[in-house]
């Protein structure tokens, strides 16, 4: 028998998603292995679910909508479950990114969340210290879908030449992250300029930051730290930094030029060539 708890369904979304999946798969009249079978999972992975020890994919609540006949409850709620695994000082922004129209960013470090592979994004979160990683890299990907929806926002990201060049993981996940950075070229939508090094002294040296615009809302910046993240309206701020982004996109190399640079990088630094023996440098060493 499958573990049965009592769950408070304001608790959070997962609370929620865990207690409707019981009281529909129990007004279905199946059992936690029965709807498991169905769905190509095991009873033990419904109980944990249902019991909010487990987080649900996008691609089991589809299954669980097909296999129940919902109408897609499960499907919507998957949304807000994945956003509330995402840090608490995040989840606002989160929210704003989702609401925006228009989002320029600068990135000095990382690959812009919503162009991360999810091997990238595992990495970066790994190094990062982040605590349950799958859920954590599901719910970044899950930031990603406003790409893919039928009006998605207009998105300008300029990476530092630095962020091609910084591993994250292996060769191979660096190799498949610029050909993902690549695979935007034909979208209209997304623009990616890099700021090479040559461009020297630049306005943004304090680090990352996000504008974001709206459809009747004041602009927005956003940059973050340590566990911590700052947003602000402020006319003057989001003056300064626009004007900032500019000048970054002034210095930036054009979008083509910029993914001609990101191809080299792809190939010359994470090319089809073995990853070092660990075991032999170390011997060398010695």
């Amino acid at each position: 028998m499958g573990n049965i708890r009592d769950l408070d369904p304001s608790a959070s979304p997962l609370d929620y998603y865990g207690s409707e999946l019981r009281r529909l798969r129990e007004d279905a009249g199946l059992k936690q292995g029965e709807l498991g079978g169905c769905v190509f999972c095991t009873a033990s992975l419904i109980g944990q679910i249902e019991t909010a020890r487990k987080v649900p994919t996008r691609d089991f609540s589809e299954r669980v909508d097909a296999a129940l006949g919902t109408g897609g409850v499960f499907s919507r709620l998957v949304g807000l479950v994945l956003r509330s695994q995402l840090p608490s000082w995040f989840q606002a922004y989160a929210e704003m990114e989702a609401r925006a129209t228009y989002i320029s960013t600068y990135q000095a470090q990382l690959v812009y969340g919503l162009l991360q592979t999810p091997d990238y994004a595992r990495a970066v979160l790994q190094a990062g210290w982040s605590n349950r990683l799958d859920e954590a890299v599901a719910a970044r990907m899950e930031r990603q879908r406003i790409l893919s929806r039928e009006r998605p926002p207009l998105v300008w990201v300029v990476l530092d030449e630095a962020v091609l060049h910084r591993p994250f993981g292996s060769r191979d996940i660096m190799r498949n992250q610029l050909l993902h950075l690549l695979s935007f070229r034909d979208r209209r939508e997304v623009r990616i300029q890099v700021l090479p090094f040559h461009a020297g002294q630049h306005p943004a040296t304090v680090g990352s930051f996000t504008v974001l615009r709206f459809e009747g809302d004041p602009d927005i910046v956003y940059a973050e730290s340590y566990g911590s993240a700052h947003v602000t309206a402020n006319p003057e701020t989001v003056r300064d930094c626009a004007h900032r982004y500019d000048h970054l996109q002034a210095a930036a190399l054009s979008v083509e030029d910029s993914a001609a640079l990101i191809a080299r990088v792809r190939e010359e630094r994470y090319g089809d060539q073995p990853e070092p023996d660990r075991c032999a440098v170390a011997q060398v060493q010695l």
